[in-house]
């Protein structure tokens, strides 16, 4: 049996008292043909006199969000996916049935109005009501105006709640689809072909991660939920598709902070005859893009930093970024028993399956350089063990054609120039299999398959992965991941 608050209960008495009088208290379909905003950008700088005299009328719903009654008139305010706009009422319009329904309406409640545009003697754009339609009871208060939901977990577990009370909320849940249409526009525009490819998968590759594992009951089959999505992409450039790209969820088993969702959006795109550069400008122009059609700025506040996305942005090599910062330059050490001394004499942990040139020159880049690359910069030319599934460098054997862009600090989009030699991606993959022999659990598996669609031939191609939650935290200014996720992943209560 549930138990109900003192205010619950005066709810649910109400919507008995509706059912009585032969009102449903959950509506049906109600027809509007306006809204705040259309409203507002059509009306707001008549003069009271003027929409007096025109009397437009409109139709609207919404949800009441305050309410103020003295005797036989009121106002209240109704809030719609854009806004809100007040309402005028009164018993000698609507009457004396429907302005009972207007008196023992609650704050939540949701309505239907039928009037007509008008100014207050304040000069609030108003609508005045000449019908009131109850449509759906509230049966829960609403959190206190002012205040709303002040547990941030709670504003995340109950997110209907926090796009009630919250206008930045809803504000953020409304931008994410915008800066997702604009990159779909853009990469259309580039003639890439968008696409889908599965999310189940019997093989963990395309990234080093730790998977979410289910099991296929049919074929008795234990599967891994997708934790990229790259071998598919390139196996459609094999078949000749050229410029491909998907947007999708990815998995990963992972911990959780305010830039990581084990459940999150990954954009990869990859295109046929281009390379390491191409991706570059790509990824500068796509991001300018978003900034001016989207948001109209170029500048943005982001994990306390002022961050401006205007061009040229820098792009520096891995070992040069550690040489700045260290005074070491990695591309003069010859072996790894010299790094591993390196890393020592600078306190850096050099797990079993890192001890390599490669891991051992990411140690030093995470340690002293990542989070100083505040600015948007590509930073290039990563270590061959750290890259399974990059063409190799080809002045310098140790290092792959990759870089990552870095904003703010954090890595934004990872990128190749990708391997197409099947004989060379086989080893890598054999490599990897080492790895996990030492302790490595975010190894990749052997694809067979996909080295066999490499030796009928895949053209020469750049691709890059971004992750579109951390693109719309920066664009929306937000320090959470949880901000630009409507439903984040979340432990349940008890």
């Amino acid at each position: 049996m549930r138990d109900f608050s003192e205010q619950e209960l005066v709810r649910r008495g109400k919507a008995e008292d509706l059912r009585k009088i032969g009102v449903d208290p959950f509506g049906s379909r109600f027809d509007t043909n306006s809204n705040s905003k259309i409203i507002k950008e059509l009306f707001e700088n008549k003069t009271k006199e003027e929409l007096e005299e025109e009397k437009n009328e409109v139709i609207v719903a919404g949800r009441i969000m305050s309410k103020r009654r003295s005797g036989k008139a009121g106002f209240m305010d109704i809030q719609d996916k854009f806004g809100t706009i007040q309402i005028y009422i009164s018993i000698s319009d609507v009457g004396e049935k429907e302005y009972e329904l207007y008196k023992s309406c609650d704050l939540g409640d949701i309505i239907g109005i039928n009037g007509w545009v008008c100014k207050t003697n304040t000069g609030a754009l108003s609508i005045h009501a000449t019908k009131y339609i109850h449509l759906v009871k509230a049966l829960r208060p609403l959190p206190e105006k002012f205040h709303g939901l002040q547990d941030v977990e709670e504003r995340y577990r109950r997110r209907y709640v926090d796009l009630i009370m919250n206008e930045n909320a809803k504000n953020k849940a409304f931008t994410r689809p915008k800066i997702i249409r604009c990159i779909q526009k853009f990469m259309d525009n580039l003639g890439f072909t968008e696409v889908e490819t599965p999310i189940l998968t019997t093989l963990l590759t395309g990234a080093s991660a730790r998977p979410f594992t289910t099991h296929h009951n049919t074929q008795d089959l234990d599967m891994y939920l997708r934790i990229a999505l790259e071998l598919p992409l390139k196996r459609l450039l094999v078949g000749g598709m050229e410029r491909v790209y998907e947007i999708g969820r990815t998995f990963r088993n992972e911990g959780m902070d305010p830039k990581h969702n084990p459940e999150f959006t990954l954009m990869e795109a990859y295109m046929a005859y281009s390379d390491l550069q191409g991706m570059m400008d790509l990824t500068e122009n796509m991001f300018q893009t978003i900034a001016k059609e989207v948001f109209k700025k170029m500048n943005y506040n982001w994990g306390g930093n002022e961050i401006n996305l205007e061009g040229p942005w820098k792009r520096i090599s891995m070992t040069d970024a550690i040489k700045d910062a260290t005074g070491i330059d990695f591309k003069k050490i010859e072996t790894t028993e010299e790094a591993l001394k390196l890393a020592k004499e600078h306190d850096i942990v050099v797990e079993e399956h890192q001890k390599s040139y490669g891991h051992i020159v990411n140690l030093f880049f995470e340690k002293y350089v990542e989070e100083s690359l505040i600015q948007p910069t590509f930073l290039y030319g990563h270590p061959i063990e750290i890259s399974p599934l990059t063409k190799k460098n080809p002045e310098d054997g140790r290092f792959v054609d990759r870089f990552e862009l870095f904003i703010g600090g954090k890595e934004f989009a990872n990128a190749y120039t990708e391997l197409n030699d099947p004989d060379d991606q086989l080893e890598r993959f054999e490599a990897q299999l080492k790895e996990r022999d030492l302790g490595n659990d975010e190894a990749n598996d052997i694809d067979m398959d996909f080295i066999e669609a490499l030796e009928y031939g895949m053209p020469p191609a750049g691709g890059i992965g971004y992750g579109i939650d951390r693109m719309c935290m920066l664009f929306t200014e937000s320090d959470s991941i949880r901000e630009v996720i409507l439903f984040p992943t979340m432990k349940p209560k008890d």
